[in-house]
């Protein structure tokens, strides 16, 4: 067989899967309608391009011709990227939860013709191994059971369906109230890593939400131990081996409890939501380590996940030449032959050692102030930086010859507008044009490619785009049309965020349950209807939507945005506090609801030092919006949150809060004494 059903396809995933002898098919209308006409059960695999273990269950198993014949011959094969149809892989992975108490991927289901599960895992070795079922033996039993025993896979299925409901379950709706945050941050804190920073032991992942929360709450409490928790987790990150030392970025996770180890993927999300964190901690301490964090993430992600047409690419693979982490990791030897005389203060600098600190070879990673190193050598602490930086970059030149990890060069409407808000961030801080230009080739990049007939598509490659949009990616985009609108206040930007946000309540909103389904009334359906409500290594599109609903009701004065965000806020809020590890985004919304948005308004930024200033100060809960030119203030003039505000020849800056405005301020002194 020369390629099978996903020849056709534009996800980078499953086109991964294109010459295995399984005879694969997407999910589609052609192979639901062949397991049901061929009375056959559907084996379900979810993963995506840069997941290890799906590479080597494909490996084993996929691409094994025995294995392959006998599901070509008994079941109805299919193939989904999760990263395409996050839909389908969050009902599955609620399935393989209630079965297993755990998920993950690949994923893989076996389901009747009609889409229900009656067997589940993860990634499964080819063989009976490790105590572990091989999957040559469960397809050759599940099999036989659907021929000989289909009564026992129905009741099976029923089980599964009953579960998954109650999955779905709501729960009454909370007050809120400040004790609620209270209760949030403590239970937050004790699940953090007092040494090392983070939250759990190994594997750690960054959680965004979460730093972000303590960071908020440490200013409602005025409680220090927070943010000194969170900065501390923060720079052991930046410090650690998940953030790429001399090309920028962060990995996926770290696999032990100092940062050390990554698992050496890198994803677009991680490296939008990071810089949020850097830009935050930066706007606190006013510490210059955190603002190159931010810079290098930035610049990693315009150099090498930007496409000529100002997307940005999904992924890079943990593995190059089938190794994990080739690419990344350095011999002393190499960097001896690249470095020359410099070799040991950058070695010293970086823990480059003969032995290495992982598998013989060495991630880099910091430990080491400059100032001991400079001690140490007799130099100064700015030739230690000098010195670090040349260095770094000779290395990187090199490494860009290397064979890079494969590129997941789809692009997702959801994961580009975390990207876009960390530019619109960066360049608040930086004041560095490219990354606002970056923010806003974006935003033009997804309104003519992915927006069509009023509708939000998926996700786009080779110039094809595709599948309805989900709740996330409405949610993201809104976030981010305002954080740009806030610096470039062109009306454009907030028409179309208000749009969106009435075309969500329109097609998305559960009014039984107060909360946003994942797919609007018009998708394809499902077994369920599915909801993402927890924030993880992604924010959930309901935590994000009572945010930008909150955002919208300030800038327009819609009553129906701020009933819907209360409604989310409440119905979850009780589920927050108790377990807020899950709910880091929805808690900062909480926060921002509790403390009252704080409405500023710059008008003339020719005070650059006025304006600077507040753009580099800690102001979480506030909606920031710089007008440069009357001609933007007026076509403005009709929203609530401008009107009676008239243009000024100097920078002038209204301050409102809890319903009562201050008048025009043009000191720092006086916009100081407001906030």
């Amino acid at each position: 067989m020369v390629g099978n059903h996903l020849i056709h396809e534009t996800s980078p995933y499953l086109l991964q899967h294109a010459d295995n002898p399984v005879d694969w098919y997407s999910w589609n209308d052609e192979a639901l309608k062949k397991a049901k006409d061929e009375n056959k059960p559907i084996f379900l695999s979810i993963g995506y391009s840069s997941c290890h273990w799906c590479h080597v269950m494909a490996h084993e198993s996929f691409e094994n011709d025995d294995v392959a014949k006998f599901m070509n011959e008994h079941f109805v094969n299919i193939k989904v990227d999760r990263e395409e149809r996050p839909d389908i892989d969050d009902i599955y992975q609620k399935v393989c939860q209630i079965a297993t108490g755990q998920g993950g991927w690949p994923l893989s289901i076996f389901l009747t013709p009609d889409q229900k599960p009656f067997y589940v895992g993860t990634y499964f070795p080819v063989l009976d191994s490790y105590g572990r079922p091989g999957f040559g033996s469960i397809c050759r039993q599940l099999a036989q059971a659907w021929k000989e025993k289909p009564k026992d896979i129905e009741k099976s299925a029923e089980s599964f369906i009953y579960a998954l409901h109650k999955t779905e379950k709501i729960s009454d709706p909370t007050k809120l109230e400040r004790t609620l945050l209270d209760e949030a941050a403590m239970n937050l804190f004790q699940l953090g890593d007092p040494t090392y920073g983070g939250f759990g032991s190994a594997p750690k992942f960054p959680n965004a939400a979460n730093i972000s929360f303590l960071f908020r709450y440490a200013k409602i409490a005025n409680l220090s131990k927070f943010n000194e928790f969170a900065l501390k987790t923060l720079k052991k990150m930046a410090n650690g081996g998940i953030f790429d030392q001399i090309g920028g970025g962060f990995h996926r996770y770290s696999t032990d409890t100092k940062w050390l180890v990554p698992h050496f993927e890198k994803m677009l999300y991680d490296n939008a939501l990071m810089p949020v964190n850097y830009c935050e901690a930066y706007q606190i301490t006013k510490d210059p380590f955190y603002l190159d964090v931010l810079k290098k993430t930035l610049d990693f992600v315009l150099r090498e996940m930007t496409s000529s047409e100002g997307g940005f690419y999904s992924a890079y693979d943990a593995d190059s030449e089938g190794v994990e982490g080739k690419f990344y990791v350095w011999t002393k030897s190499e960097i001896k032959e690249i470095l020359g005389n410099d070799t040991e203060i950058f070695c010293l600098y970086f823990d480059v050692t003969g032995g290495g600190n992982w598998e013989g070879s060495s991630i880099l990673c910091n430990n080491l102030n400059p100032s001991t190193i400079a001690f140490n050598f007799g130099i100064s602490e700015q030739k230690v930086h000098e010195i670090i930086d040349s260095c770094s970059k000779k290395l990187l030149e090199v490494r860009s010859k290397r064979i890079s990890p494969g590129l997941d060069d789809k692009i997702l409407v959801s994961w580009n507008s975390l990207m876009i808000t960390a530019f619109a961030k960066g360049y608040r801080v930086t004041n560095d044009i490219r990354y606002l230009d970056a923010a806003k080739d974006c935003i033009s990049f997804i309104e003519k490619n992915l927006y069509v007939d009023d509708k939000l598509l998926r996700t786009y490659k080779n110039g094809t785009a595709k599948i309805n949009g989900y709740l996330e990616d409405y949610s993201y985009f809104i976030n981010s049309l305002l954080d740009v609108f806030e610096i470039e206040p062109d009306e454009k930007y907030l028409k179309l965020a208000l749009k969106l946000g009435r075309h969500l309540i329109e097609h998305f909103w559960d009014s039984e349950n107060n909360s946003f389904f994942m797919t609007s009334d018009n998708h394809e359906k499902l077994i369920i209807r599915p909801k993402s409500n927890y924030d993880l290594s992604l924010p959930s599109g309901n935590s994000v939507s009572s945010f930008v609903m909150l955002r919208l009701y300030h800038l327009s004065q819609e009553q129906s945005f701020l009933d819907i965000s209360l409604k989310i806020m409440e119905s979850q809020a009780q589920m927050a506090a108790e377990n807020p590890f899950g709910f880091g985004c929805l808690l900062n919304t909480i926060s921002m609801y509790l403390e009252k948005p704080i409405e500023i308004t710059i008008i003339n930024s020719e005070n650059s030092e006025l304006c600077n200033s507040l753009f580099t100060s800690y102001l979480p809960n506030s909606i920031m919006v710089n007008i440069k030119n009357s001609e933007q203030l007026n076509s403005l003039s009709t929203y609530p949150f401008f009107s009676g505000k008239t243009f000024e020849d100097k920078t002038s800056v209204f301050i409102c809060k809890n319903f009562s405005c201050s008048l025009p301020l043009h000191t720092l002194d006086e916009v100081n004494s407001k906030l």
